[in-house]
């Protein structure tokens, strides 16, 4: 199903800096929660945000220091993947940007309601003590149509979400959705998790996985593929201000079997996790993207049908590679569709595949991608 083509309405104008450190201040006058010594040289830092914003752009890290070179001007929330980090805390609340966990457990263990409330306490009394927003919840495990896990997490999102949010004033609980609702191996309830929690964060990305037709390399988030996953969620009834767009800041590196002259990459059927072909693909961030992209043999191409950038090169072993993956060009794509089907806002797994050195061209490299996130339409 061919998507609608992006309108351009004009972006809300940013308030001045000052102006905005102003309102932080006012929105944090509330008690400090009860945990360890607020790490910040301001206390008020420790503060719970409650500033909520017209559009989301929800960054995933997973550690080192890479967030001080972040684009914190967008920046709404950072779920933290990697070991939890104070000073990270201190400057995104001095910003105006949330910091929030991430969970994940077994759905087999969420059955009992009684494992369900301790392991909520305990995400609750780690928040306070980290002085963080809320939680993103990463549970991606199959899950059959009506089975007890599937009412179970459910009632997680939704015990979770009331927990946070009255604990923690301002708090933030979110959930991590795969692609599209029709995904065969994870039957949720969508409607009612998107109901419970405060907003869905749709992995648009790694639409490989799953049975293909054909083994041939191809994107890793497909542009009019993707957006059917959008349209078939609103169709269930989901807001869109409850959808944020995950995008991928990094590739897939396949190894083709043979390399056609119209640049078609078959693969080898090697199974891996329910796929024919997965084995053969490898991730790859996008910063060695960039380092690699200009001495293969093919250069940069864009496929229109995909509407996604790829490249053809060739190992030391003489085997031919066809990496797809997402530059700014198709991610601005993406971020016009977010504005025009009004969704809540847009996300990157993970902000820690850039290149954050002093190199030049690796920092316009890096700025062009935190752009494309608010095209200017």
């Amino acid at each position: 199903m061919a998507a609608p083509q992006p309108g351009r309405p004009g972006l809300r104008a940013r308030p001045a800096r000052g102006a905005l450190r102003l309102a932080l201040l006012l929105l944090l006058a509330v008690p400090l929660a009860a945990g360890d010594p607020c790490p910040c040289q301001d206390a008020a830092l420790c503060r719970p945000i409650q500033q909520r914003r017209d559009s989301e752009v929800f960054v995933f890290d997973v550690g080192q220091k890479t967030w001080k070179s972040y684009d914190w001007s967008l920046i709404t929330t950072v779920a933290v993947f990697g070991n939890y980090d104070s000073e990270l805390m201190c400057y995104a609340h001095s910003q105006g940007a949330r910091v929030v966990l991430t969970g994940d457990v077994s759905l087999k263990d969420i059955i009992d309601p009684t494992f369900r409330a301790s392991w909520i306490a305990q995400k609750v009394k780690l928040a306070k003590t980290q002085y963080m927003d809320g939680i993103n919840l990463d549970i991606e495990q199959h899950v059959k149509c009506f089975s007890p896990e599937y009412d179970a997490l459910t009632a997680l999102v939704k015990e979770i979400t009331e927990s946070f949010h009255r604990e923690i004033e301002g708090s933030q609980v979110t959930f991590d959705v795969v692609w599209s609702p029709n995904h065969t191996r994870r039957c949720y309830n969508y409607t009612g998790i998107a109901g419970a929690c405060d907003f869905l964060f749709v992995m648009s990305y790694d639409v490989l996985t799953g049975v293909w037709s054909d083994c041939i390399a191809s994107a890793n988030s497909p542009y009019n593929k993707i957006l059917t996953g959008y349209d078939n969620y609103i169709k269930m009834g989901i807001d869109p201000k409850k959808l944020v767009m995950g995008i991928p800041w990094y590739g897939f590196d396949f190894t083709c079997l043979n390399l056609s002259k119209d640049d078609v990459c078959t693969l080898a059927k090697i199974p891996f996790r329910g796929s024919p072909c997965n084995a053969t693909m490898r991730q790859v961030t996008y910063k060695i993207i960039m380092k690699q992209v200009n001495s293969s043999i093919s250069g940069n191409q864009w496929d229109k049908v995909q509407q996604s950038p790829y490249y053809n090169y060739k190992d030391p072993a003489g085997h031919f590679h066809q990496v797809w993956y997402d530059n700014p060009h198709s991610i601005s794509l993406k971020a016009a569709y977010v504005q025009y089907r009004g969704l809540r806002g847009i996300g990157m797994w993970h902000a820690n595949c850039l290149d954050y050195s002093e190199d030049a061209t690796a920092k316009q490299q890096t700025e062009e991608m935190w752009k494309a996130l608010k095209p200017e339409l």
